[in-house]
Parts: structure tokens; sequence; C-alpha cells
């Protein structure tokens, strides 16, 4: 049996619990992370790549950042395109210096990952939480399986950071908070390739064909998607398919697209969850296991990062002044930032993906929207705020 006794009990090992731990031991409290999969499943799957203005600053305000600041390519704007005709919304300049950075989730895990284990804390892979225990009592456990072996986390707080299948919203009681879910009628095809990006700054466009967005990873490696039905299969799509519509729905005058060897495929369902509230007691959710948005706004990991900002302010005047206030209300501050991110997130996705008909009444509607965004520079502004993601201070209200 293998029994650990700490402040704050952490499950998953992705941004959000890693966030949290290195957060945490800044303030100088300890925490411990136990995370179902593998170091090298963890640190390998693709995921995200867009990091928000306040993300990044979170990272680098931990010494984290080294190899981001090196590495991550940093974007003051967007593309975005509509029946071929494209316009720039030009974030920094909009925002008072706000800006976006591309840099892979991966790429985060593993950096937050190094720094928490050549400090010589404790986190465990491959360590499936069994069970949630006392978490309405001041001695909440976690209990644990690792190589066959029993654990138990003993602590004061425990943290679910364990996306939308683990163990932390399961364990929530039903009563305590509604659900609410919408499934897109369409899916994302996406692809990396060995290929330098053909765009300083990602492009969103609408086709009649349907949606794409070409992103990027580094200066060598590109991110691309297609709108593709929900049951589409990977077989219909072989490399010379997916390049040609790419090039046919990204095309404009004047531009080409680049392409190269695809090295990674896949087919992502677009869909948007959340639960109305994230904690029971002495249990917290924060990340995918309380809200999922789809990616057209690139907002997933970076809610995440908020989430926990909310959740150390919480914990952190606890510790020091031994009060609830803060984490009491949790919940009620993390909503604000994820209904708005909810709230764009549906905006980009209805804006850009071929809904009905191309000619239709919603084409109409989408095609009034992109005229107004060429026009108006408030407009502009909106976008160019919530995609750059808007100051913690916004919500204090």
């Amino acid at each position: 049996m293998i029994k650990i006794k700490t402040q704050v009990g952490i499950i998953g090992a992705g941004p959000a619990g890693l966030t949290l731990a290195h957060w945490l031991k800044k303030n100088g409290i300890s925490s411990v992370i136990i995370e179902l999969r593998s170091r090298e499943y963890v640190e390998g799957r693709v995921r995200a790549g867009l990091l928000e203005q306040n993300t990044v600053d979170i990272i680098n305000d931990m010494g984290l950042g080294e190899r981001m600041q090196k590495e991550g390519i940093t974007h003051d704007g967007v593309y975005l395109s509509f029946d071929q005709e494209r316009i720039h919304v030009p974030f920094a300049e909009l925002t008072g210096g706000r800006q976006i950075t591309i840099y892979g989730q991966q790429e985060v895990v593993k950096d937050l990952t190094d720094a928490w284990l050549e400090d010589g804390q404790q986190l465990y892979f491959e360590a499936g939480a069994t069970k949630i225990t006392n978490f309405d009592t001041d001695n909440p456990q976690i209990h644990f399986t690792q190589n066959g072996e029993e654990g138990i986390i003993s602590c004061d707080f425990v943290a679910a950071c364990d996306g939308f299948h683990g163990i932390g919203r399961k364990t929530m009681p039903k009563e305590s908070y509604q659900s609410y879910d919408i499934t897109y009628p369409f899916s994302w095809l996406g692809i990396l390739a060995n290929v330098a990006p053909s765009t300083d700054e990602l492009i969103y466009a609408y086709h009649e064909n349907g949606f794409a967005l070409h992103s990027l990873r580094s200066e060598t490696v590109s991110r691309l998607y297609l709108q593709v039905d929900n049951d589409e299969n990977m077989e219909n799509w072989p490399d010379e398919r997916i390049w040609e519509e790419l090039s046919v729905r990204l095309g404009t005058e004047g531009w080409n697209l680049k392409s190269g060897p695809i090295f990674d495929k896949s087919i992502t369902p677009m869909r948007s969850h959340m639960i109305d509230n994230l904690q029971y007691g002495r249990l917290f959710l924060a990340g995918d296991a309380g809200h999922i948005v789809p990616p057209t706004g690139g907002k997933g990991l970076n809610l995440a990062v908020a989430d926990i900002k909310h959740l150390v302010d919480g914990i952190v005047d606890f510790y020091k002044h031994n009060s609830f206030g803060q984490l009491d209300n949790y919940t009620k501050m993390a909503l604000r930032r994820i209904w708005r991110a909810q709230d764009f997130s549906n905006y980009m996705t209805q804006l850009f993906h071929k809904q009905e008909a191309h000619g239709s009444y919603s084409y109409k509607l989408q095609k009034a929207k992109f005229n107004y965004i060429k026009m108006s520079k408030a407009y502009k502004t909106t976008i160019a705020e919530n995609y750059v993601g808007l100051p913690f201070e916004t919500y204090d209200f």
C-alpha cells in the first residue's frame, strides 16, 4: 500500500494539473500528482497549440517559459477568409499589445513535467484514480492503483484535472450541477505535415465546400483542418485529396498552399459541454473535467489554465488567512470566463463552418457578419479581445 500525505492531491498531469502544482509550490503549498497514462503518452499526444496572452504570462511568471520563449511563435493577428476574400484582424493593435503564441500543448506538458521532476516533486504515472472519498470532510482521500499496487493520497483538497472521462466529474453528486451540451453536425479532419507554413498567421476560411483552417506548430510543421461530416471515414481521404481540398478552401488570389508529407491524421467531433458547478466540499474540477469547447476559438487549454488561476487564489487564501471566501467563489469566478469562451467558440464555429446550402438564409447571415467585420473596427476589436484572452481583472466584478 502506497500512503501519501500532502496538502493538495491532483488527478491528471495535463496543463491544468501541472500548472496548479507549480503555482502552489511557488506559494509554499505541497501537492502530489497522479496520472492515468504513461509519461510517453501524455507528452506525445497532440492537442492544442495556441496560447493566450494570459497563459503565456502565467508560464513565464512561474519561471517555466524559457523554451517557450525560444521556440514559440508569436502572432499579432489572424486572417479571416470568406468565399476566397481574406482580411486581417490585428490583435496587438486593437488590444494594447496583447498577442497569442503558437506552442504545442505537448511541449508545455514536457516543460512543466521536466521542471516538476527535476525539483524532486512527486508525480505518479500510470496511476489510475479509482475513487475519491471523504471530499465532504476536511480529510479527503484519493484512492489509486499503480502497477497493481493500491495507494491512498490523504490531503486537504482534491483537484480533479482529469478530463471529460475522468473520475472527478463522475464523483460530483448528480444533483449538484446542471449539464449543457451541443453536438455540432460536422467534424474536423486534422493533419500534421512536415512542411513550412504557407502563412505567417492563422487562416480561418469559409468556403462553399466547407470550413478550413491553416495553423502551424513550428517553422517546419504545419497543422491544417477540414470540415467533414460526422460519419466521415478517414479511408476516403488519401493525402492527395486532403491537399487538393485544403488548397481550394484556403485559396485566395496570389496565394498558394505548400504541401508536404503528412505524418498524422485524425477526425475530431465538434462539441461543447459544460457543467455549472465545479466544486463540492473539498473536491474541485478544472479544465476538461468541467467544460469542453470546440477548437475553433483555441480556448480549451487556456480555459484550463484560467480555472487554475482562480483555484490557486482560493487555496492560497485558505492557507494564508484560514478563509474559504475565495474557494467558495471558485465556480462563480471560473464560470464568467467559461461562458464567455463558450460564446466565442460557438460564434467562430457558426461563422466559418458551412451550416446549410451555399446561398441559403444561414449563409447570407454568415456573409453579412463577415462584411461587418471588414468595415467595423469595433467588431474586429471584439474578435481580437476574445481571441487573445481578456485580462483576468476584466472579470473582477
